[in-house]
């Protein structure tokens, strides 16, 4: 996703999206496998782009989204 201009990692993005509180927390869950975009695991750095999609799978919650424009996104699936 581009914001400003730049592109948002999947990290930033999760934050800034408000899935996961912190940075530091989206880094570690993305690392330990808990982040699919497309279907596919994803590492913090991965850029975010227009239409895909991000599973988050929280141990009470689970969301799936859809990244929307620039830095947007769209709340397809939400369960806890």
């Amino acid at each position: 996703m581009c914001v400003g201009g730049k592109v948002l990692r999947l990290d930033k993005f999760l934050k800034n999206a408000g899935i996961i509180k912190r940075r530091s927390l989206a880094q570690e869950v993305i690392k330990g496998g808990r982040v699919l975009i497309n279907g596919r695991p994803a590492k913090p750095s991965t850029d975010v782009k227009d239409g895909d999609i991000i599973v988050v799978n929280l141990p009470k919650r689970k969301v799936r989204i859809k990244a929307v424009g620039e830095g947007g996104f769209e709340i397809l699936e939400e369960s806890r």
